[in-house]
């Protein structure tokens, strides 16, 4: 016969706090080793690397601090709607837990902005001796593909994962200007036959990006489980407030625990990819 742990929002006489947050902690203890281990990994992959990318000259830093902001004050937010069921203001609890879960939308819009841009620049590798690799002065070049333009009077996809996407038809791309140059970006004319490559800066492209989007994609998860969390009471889950008040103060503060912890692993993903 088994026995259920009850659900007392009294502190336990042994572990001296109510069951929801000994729960809530033992969970965020499996994601503090989960975090921990990728962490652990990244950082032999980048001592183990003859090279690595610096991550201020490739990722995009202004989106990065905006969503380091929206994340920071959807913490105050959730502080305030806590704080608002223990002064018993159910009205106010509301509009904050509202902004919070707007802040997270609002950051997952970010991130998706960011994604996009990511998927949508490239790395040519340029056929050697080629019209294109005498113009562009170089075998590599980066940027992005003017999709407004298309040779053969075609239309190309507004994603192209590899050259042979381009069958025999010409593109217009837009190289990145050389780091710290002021130069504005040139276009260049490029066909199929002048490259050797064309990758998109996905996870595939190189170890860099693989650990780029695992982390923030996991991180990305968590984010829209918390939003999930935090609907639910908002919605359905508030109707324990009038039989229960007590009990469900208690599950937004541990509500609150997870988010903070969401929080706090973005604080170290941002300078651990973005600035280091």
């Amino acid at each position: 016969m088994s026995t259920a742990i009850p659900w007392s929002v009294k502190p336990h006489p042994v572990t001296g706090i109510p069951n929801a947050k000994l729960g809530i902690w033992l969970f965020l203890a499996s994601e503090v080793m989960l975090f921990g281990a990728l962490f652990s990994s990244y950082i032999l992959i980048r001592t183990g690397s003859e090279q690595w990318p610096m991550g201020r000259t490739i990722l995009n830093i202004p989106l990065a601090t905006l969503n380091t902001v929206i994340l920071i004050t959807s913490s105050v937010t959730m502080v305030m709607a806590w704080a608002s069921l223990k002064m018993n203001q159910f009205g106010k609890f509301k509009l904050f837990q509202t902004l919070t879960i707007l802040l997270a939308l609002g950051f997952m819009v970010v991130k998706a902005f960011e994604y996009g841009g990511k998927l949508h620049h490239y790395e040519v590798t340029l056929v050697e001796g080629s019209e294109a690799a005498d113009k562009a002065g170089a075998l590599k070049i980066t940027g992005h593909i003017d999709h407004a333009t298309a040779g053969n009077g075609g239309a190309i996809t507004s994603w192209i994962r590899s050259r042979d996407d381009l069958h025999d038809g010409k593109i217009s791309f837009v190289a990145d200007p050389p780091a710290g140059s002021h130069e504005h970006p040139a276009a260049i004319e490029l066909a199929a036959e002048d490259m050797e490559r064309l990758t998109f800066f996905g996870p595939h492209r190189d170890t860099f990006f693989a650990v780029y989007f695992t982390l923030t994609g996991l991180h990305g998860i968590h984010v829209l489980g918390g939003i999930v969390v935090l609907l639910y009471f908002l919605l359905p889950g508030s109707r324990m407030w009038r039989t229960d008040p007590e009990r469900f103060t208690g599950r937004i503060e541990c509500t609150g625990l997870y988010w903070h912890f969401v929080d706090l692993v973005w604080i170290f993903l941002f300078p651990t990819l973005y600035l280091l």
